[in-house]
């Protein structure tokens, strides 16, 4: 297909445009149709079948109906199921609009379960309330609800456009204003101009990788790629709850949820291989699925959900609604396998993870009115994060945001070009590439990387590596290759997944503790504390293009709940979350040690905690204005805390007002390592726009005698970048007990051409810095004694180092001798250095090596004996090296044969 200019969309216009056409978003529509609002619903499936309740819906659970139970009780129990980080008046709303809702849903078809005397069947699952209402006919949910978008008076107000993809919601002047798409048919380019814009597009689903590795045999509807937390992100708003995963039990191997929900009431429920109920927490906290992960992995394992002590009635009341309303397939399953309910009990098994507000708590950050932190932008439904919302609350979210979005009309002005652009792309890159990788293949090792490293219990490290592999994959991703308009949708998806499992991964590394059971488990912060993180985090995509972090205290409760007593407060801006170093295990310089009892230094908080004193708000303050002068920043450098000083080391970095070199080589005597460390890393980034100042020599002479170091390291490689230091310092530093400190003397000696020096430490004890001395001296006389050095590494460094000193004879024999050596190191250093000798002495040394069986040293004998090109004999050697089997190998033999 062929890729549309960006000057062709199909440029639509409305006062309220809604993204995703499943629960929330149907409602949205209708509710923004019924106050006068023409409204535009984008579905990139069809509405008539989209979204997770097309799939069919067994029951409520979380219905508050008057009489069985009470919204403050309801507030409660969703406070203490998600470990206190709630906005209670978000959950009220659910509370205490739930009920009406049920009502509306009755008024347009839907069936709810009722008794004799027409009350509502409300049933008792949870340790506490009766919530959970069932629905016997609920397969039919997402039918009555597009029967109502059809009618005629919501038709001439709601346009439904099926299989457009939205990719992006477009900004102006800091709110919504409309949204860029695609047709997921024909590949056609669409924008769209908004009053509003409302996200409704569901869970992130398609996160971890099931455990059959089928892409789309995901726990949640597998088209709920994180779409709505990609485009809220790159809109600007605030994120939140994203180390909070969902995590479900499900039927092993069929992916399906097992329904503890339906069956609890007919008297099923959860058990270890003994028949043994185990499970003590409620069962809408992530602690009942650590408990349930902790009975799976232990000798009273597989669990089941166990059916078959319960009498035929309620077996085949279960099987109705199991195999017809939850998923016709799951009758199919059970039969192949030969397995009934009467004499079976269910095994089961812990779902991938995924990001749901509405049944854990990571999603796009709302208030009371499903307003986002954008102006303008609404989220609703499993997107929005209202702790355990389901499916009432998906509703309820949808309806505030198509009441409070109808107070807006269409944009009218000029979309803002660079933004469509950028969207357009994203959504066509892939046609550039048709022959580029193809989307399940890069989509099945993303999530597989979600798997390895993010999915809990997790660890700094493990977090890490996710976030360095999803970074590096950005290209790889970018790469993707498609030829048709379905496969750029799924394209498109990958960059969503892309964008949470790095939310994932990095919101997991900011949260320095442990909460929600199994949604959070940190191996390195077992602990949950609330002194500390009785916190949201918050994320959102920074003026930069970074993803940085805010913790933002609980509000004071509406309902009061005795574990837990938020005092509000000021939030504490933790900025960007960088990965742990995992490059090597452990330090390169120190030697492994026995194992034995581990003991763990106590610590007060992790490092990556930014402290929450207000005085780095009001250093923050004056960095944004025009001109930030030193005197004005200092105060911050001797601030009692060291986050503070940390901080202000970082605004000077931004900054760079006058006298920032001294100042900063100043702070490498703070008496915290941290903030010597940034100190120092500043320092080392700037080195190319300070001036040599003598004061800044005076303060990095000074810090050559700091104990910590990193500091006197950092201060003799910037006293050599800036010609500010002297052989003498340098020389002195050579008997430094610090392996990388002499490296960086030994460099600043060759710096100043101090070679007397540099040759003194070819006796050093290590042998990195005995590599450095080699590759510093010029002289072959200087280098004898590391040719005969014991360490391979050290010999091959010294005979490398000829080719650039000069190989006269004896030392042309010498590296002939070293072509036969045992290790391919000193070979290849001996082949490098023969590139100096005369040909008559290289050449057909070079050209015997041409046959050693390590593909490093033949490459280094072929650039040598490029270097002898002119000499025929080499000529000759070349033309049999562009055989050779390794393609390095061939590649540089064959430029004896280019043109010069």
């Amino acid at each position: 297909m062929q890729i549309p200019a960006v000057t062709d969309a199909q440029e639509l216009s409305c006062d309220v445009l809604v993204i995703g056409g499943g629960t929330a978003g149907t409602m949205a529509a209708l509710t923004a149709a019924e106050r006068g609002r023409d409204v535009l619903l984008l579905e990139k499936a069809h509405v008539r079948h989209s979204g997770a309740l097309a799939m069919g819906m067994d029951g409520v659970n979380n219905a508050v109906i008057p009489g069985r139970a009470e919204p403050d009780d309801y507030v409660a129990e969703i406070t203490r199921a998600n470990d206190g980080i709630v906005d209670q008046s978000t959950v009220r709303q659910t509370a205490t609009r739930g009920f009406s809702m049920v009502q509306r849903l009755e008024s347009y078809g839907v069936k709810f379960e009722k008794d004799e005397h027409g009350e509502y069947a409300v049933r008792q699952v949870h340790r506490s309330g009766s919530y959970v209402l069932p629905m016997p006919e609920g397969k039919d949910v997402k039918k009555v609800l597009y029967r109502q978008l059809r009618r005629r008076e919501m038709r001439e107000r709601i346009r439904i456009e099926n299989r457009v993809m939205p990719v992006r919601v477009l900004t102006a002047d800091g709110r919504a204003v409309g949204a860029v798409g695609f047709n997921t048919r024909t590949g056609e380019f669409v924008t769209v101009r908004a009053g509003a814009v409302i996200l409704a597009t569901g869970a992130c689903g398609r996160l971890g990788l099931p455990a059959s590795g089928y892409l789309y045999g995901t726990y949640e509807n597998p088209t709920n790629a994180g779409d709505g937390y990609a485009i809220a992100y790159h809109a600007g708003a605030e994120l939140t709850g994203i180390e909070c995963f969902q995590i479900n039990p499900l039927m092993k191997d069929y992916n399906g949820p097992a329904c503890a929900y339906v069956a609890n009431p007919f008297g099923g429920y959860q058990v270890n291989r003994h028949g043994e109920r185990f499970v003590d927490s409620d069962y809408w906290s992530g602690q009942m699925m650590s408990e349930f992960a902790a009975e799976l992995a232990s000798d009273r394992g597989p669990v089941y959900l166990k059916l078959s002590h319960l009498p035929e009635e309620s077996i085949s009341a279960l099987e109705t609604i199991l195999h017809s309303t939850e998923r016709p397939t799951r009758g199919t399953f059970h039969a192949n396998r030969g397995h009934d309910y009467r004499t079976h009990d269910i095994e089961m098994h812990i779902s991938e993870i995924g990001l749901c507000g509405g049944h854990s708590a990571s999603g796009v950050r709302v208030d009371d009115h499903a307003r986002t932190t954008v102006p303008g932008l609404y989220a609703a439904g499993d997107l929005a994060c209202v702790p355990h919302n389901y499916m009432i609350g998906a509703f309820v979210f949808g309806d505030l945001a198509g009441e409070d979005a109808s107070r807006f009309s269409a944009y009218e002005g000029e979309l803002p070009a660079a933004q469509v652009r950028d969207a357009h792309e994203l959504i066509y890159r892939p046609l550039r590439n048709p022959d580029g990788p193809p989307q399940p293949q890069v989509e099945y090792k993303l999530r597989r990387f979600v798997n390895d490293y993010v999915a809990p219990p997790k660890s700094g490290a493990r977090l890490s590596l996710a976030v360095d592999h999803f970074e590096r994959m950005r290209g790889e991703i970018d790469g993707m290759g498609a030829q048709t308009a379905h496969e750029l949708m799924r394209c498109a998806e990958v960059h969503f997944i892309r964008d949470c499992a790095e939310m994932a991964a990095r919101s997991s590394l900011a949260r320095t503790e442990s909460r929600w059971g199994l949604y959070h488990e940190r191996l390195d912060h077992p602990k949950r504390d609330d002194d500390g993180w009785l916190h949201h985090l918050d994320l959102r995509k920074s003026p930069s293009g970074a993803m940085e972090f805010t913790a933002r205290p609980v509000d004071p409760y509406l309902v009061p709940v005795d574990e837990f007593t938020p005092s509000g407060g000021a939030s504490r801006h933790l900025g960007e979350v960088h990965p742990e170093h995992v490059a090597t295990a452990g330090q390169r310089d120190i030697a492994p040690v026995g194992s034995g009892p581990r003991i763990t230094a106590p610590t007060s908080r992790d490092a990556t905690v930014a402290s929450p004193s207000p005085r780095i708000l009001e250093l923050l303050a004056l960095t944004e204005e025009s001109e930030s002068e030193l005197p004005r920043l200092r105060p911050f450098l001797t601030d009692p805390d060291p986050a503070v000083r940390r901080a202000a080391v970082a605004a000077l970095t931004e900054t760079v007002p006058t006298g920032t070199g001294p100042a900063l080589a100043e702070t490498l005597a703070d008496p915290d390592p941290g903030v010597r460390a940034a100190a120092a890393a500043s320092l080392l980034e700037l080195v190319e726009v300070l001036p040599p100042e003598r004061e800044l020599a005076r303060g990095l002479h000074d810090a050559l005698a700091q104990q910590d170091a990193l500091v006197r390291a950092t201060a003799l490689d910037v006293l050599r970048a800036l010609r500010l230091g002297e052989a003498t310092s340098y020389a002195s530093a050579l008997a430094d007990p610090d392996i990388e400190v002499r490296i960086a003397a030994v460099r600043a000696l060759v710096s100043v051409d101090a070679l007397d020096s540099v040759a003194r430490a070819t006796t050093d004890p290590a042998r990195e810095v005995r590599v450095t001395v080699a590759r510093g001296l010029h002289t072959p006389e200087a280098l004898t004694p590391l040719l005969h050095d014991a360490d391979i590494l050290v010999r091959a460094a010294a005979l490398a180092a000829l080719a650039s000193a000069g190989c006269p004879a004896p030392y042309d024999d010498m590296a002939v001798d070293a072509l036969t050596a045992p290790s391919w190191q000193v070979r290849t250093g001996a082949a490098t250095a023969l590139s100096a000798a005369t040909p008559q002495r290289a050449v057909p040394a070079l050209a015997r090596t041409l046959t050693d069986p390590n593909a490093d040293v033949r490459k280094a004998a072929v650039l040598s004996l490029l270097e002898h090109s002119a000499h025929e004999e080499a000529r000759v050697a070349l033309t049999t090296a562009v055989l050779d089997p390794d393609a390095d190998v061939r590649a540089y033999a064959a430029r004896a044969a280019a043109p010069a």
